[in-house]
């Protein structure tokens, strides 16, 4: 049975994702980066991620606990925080606390979307992942979980935007608007480079852990939009390619 869908989402998946580029908030962003992958002004750290864990936010955290229940959250979540706090220390220009808010709300729609779904729409359908419709829903129902949480912990209405700006098409999406929009954008897809992310996503895919790896690297890259994401996925993968043993000959 198909879902029905909402005039807000069918809006926003009529939109051809090209169009985006367009944006003159995505132009602007090419114009003050011309340069891709941006190059990285801090330092970049690219051991594994489970030694700098991401700290703070305690109070974000527990507001939000009941949406990290689904989807493996407690575990993407965690993992993406970090890696979104060594991305700000390689790019210090950006708003370091946008960026940290915006990449643990990000994915915690999941949790108010239709669970049977999530698997089977959001990671074997096939096609192209960026235009299922439960891509869309978990991304309208982040940014309603945003607005619900944030004004409580005493953000105003105006950071609250400019977070659901950055939930509001972080997978489906082409470009992003802003560097804080890459660096949480960059943090999301890092996780699958990791331990816990492999595991789970070889799960949810259904795919053997060399093509998954695989997978990774020619989809996965090339999308990064940061030179610190780059390196710190290429360590990534060289490091559990061995551990892994995918490139046995």
């Amino acid at each position: 049975m198909t879902p029905e869908i909402s005039e807000e989402i069918a809006t926003r998946m009529a939109v051809d994702p090209q169009a985006h580029a367009e944006d003159p908030r995505a132009m602007a962003f090419e114009t003050e980066f011309p340069v891709r992958p941006i190059p990285a002004r801090g330092p970049v750290a690219t051991g594994p991620i489970s030694l700098t864990p991401a700290t703070g936010d305690d109070r974000l955290w527990r507001a939000i606990e009941p949406e990290l229940r689904a989807r493996a959250n407690d575990i993407h979540l965690p993992i993406s925080a970090a890696y979104a706090a060594r991305l700000c220390d390689a790019y210090p220009q950006a708003d370091r606390e946008l960026v940290m808010v915006a990449i643990i709300l990000h994915d915690t729609g999941w949790a108010h979307v239709d669970q049977s779904r999530v698997i089977s729409e959001g990671f074997r359908s096939g096609g192209d992942w960026r235009k299922q419709l439960i891509r869309f829903e978990h991304e309208v129902e982040g940014c309603k979980v945003a607005r619900r949480v944030l004004p409580s912990l005493g953000y105003d209405q105006a950071f609250v935007e400019r977070v659901c700006t950055i939930i509001d098409g972080h997978d489906t999406r082409l470009v992003a608007y802003s560097l804080e929009d890459a660096l949480v954008r960059d943090a999301d897809r890092l996780w699958r480079f990791d331990g816990p992310g492999i595991a789970l996503s070889t799960q949810w895919t259904g795919l053997d852990v060399t093509t998954y790896l695989d997978d990774v690297e020619r989809r996965f890259v090339p999308e990064l939009i940061t030179e610190a994401a780059v390196q710190m996925a290429r360590q990534d993968l060289d490091r559990h390619q061995a551990l892994l043993r995918t490139r046995l000959s």
